[in-house]
């Protein structure tokens, strides 16, 4: 099974490149974030993308997720649905059946903060509620996205660290500790506990992402059970030309590798909305 992410910054802005990149990946599933476009606004090739269940949950020029689903990987087409967290079309939910069992996957884009704060904060407390009830009900669940936060130090480069900067709050990273205390691993940092330099989101100015003066924003926190069987989660920082970069992670069927123990990595050790929402023409569709 393989799970992608990727805030791709403007889905018109982006299309051949996310479709080369889906077409390369191929990917069981992909979540997408800020894909800044109506329903209506998506490109035909990319609702009809051959080979996946598509669903797309925008808004006009703001914010925005979706997700499609390989047919090979769910030969019926998926029902689609939005957690209650949902708001300002940020996220979609499925309910797949995997090697791995029942699973939930979730494109997640959670907001900036600089416009909300407050608002920023509510999203997380829904998003902690959320991933506890999945705990309790026995559910895995992988939840995929751009988060927004810097989880430590670590994810940001020296540079880049602003004590009181939003993203790197002490409260916005307990919040985020509370939702991996759910029973979820951060997939990221669990294949690459060691690394400095770890990034996912690259300002785009003075050169940074070449110079990789970035912050790890984009996640892939999944079930313990789950993760137990994943085999990789990498950042494709050469992909693409938004100031993000996909995030792709894989694991492997029950029969072909015995499970990891990633547990040690469940507790500690931005792309920014620039205008605000236009929600007169707030749709989500399901492509054919």
């Amino acid at each position: 099974m393989k799970l992608a992410t990727w805030n791709v910054n403007g889905i018109r802005a982006r299309q051949a490149q996310v479709q080369e990149w889906i077409a390369r990946e191929r990917p069981d599933v992909v979540c997408l974030q800020e894909i800044k476009a109506t329903s209506d606004q998506i490109p035909t090739a990319l609702c009809e993308m051959e080979g996946y269940w598509c669903y797309w949950h925008g808004g006009k020029g703001y914010s925005g997720v979706a997700l499609q689903i390989s047919q090979a990987f769910s030969p019926a087409r998926p029902a689609f649905y939005h957690p209650a967290f949902d708001y300002e079309n940020r996220v979609v939910a499925v309910d797949l059946s995997s090697g791995h069992g029942e699973v939930t996957v979730a494109s997640v884009y959670v907001p900036n903060g600089g416009k909300d704060f407050p608002g920023k904060m509510r999203f997380l407390e829904m998003m902690d509620t959320y991933a506890a009830a999945s705990q309790q009900s026995g559910r895995q669940v992988a939840l995929l996205g751009d988060l927004n936060v810097a989880r430590t130090d670590r994810d940001v480069h020296p540079k880049e660290r602003k004590p009181r900067a939003i993203g790197q709050l002490p409260e916005e990273r307990a919040l985020i500790e509370r939702i991996l205390s759910r029973g979820l691993v951060d997939l990221g940092r669990a294949f690459d506990p060691d690394n400095d330099g770890l990034f996912t989101w690259w300002a785009p100015w003075r050169n940074m992402r070449a110079r990789n003066i970035g912050w790890r924003l984009d996640y892939a926190f999944v079930s313990s059970t789950l993760a137990g069987r994943a085999t990789a989660c990498v950042v494709q920082k050469d992909v693409g030309t938004s100031d993000h970069a996909p995030v792709v992670a894989t694991f492997a069927t029950s029969s072909e590798t015995d499970p990891v123990d990633l547990s040690r990595t469940t507790s500690a050790t931005s792309s920014t909305d620039e205008s605000g929402p236009d929600h007169s023409n707030d749709v989500s569709r399901s492509c054919p």
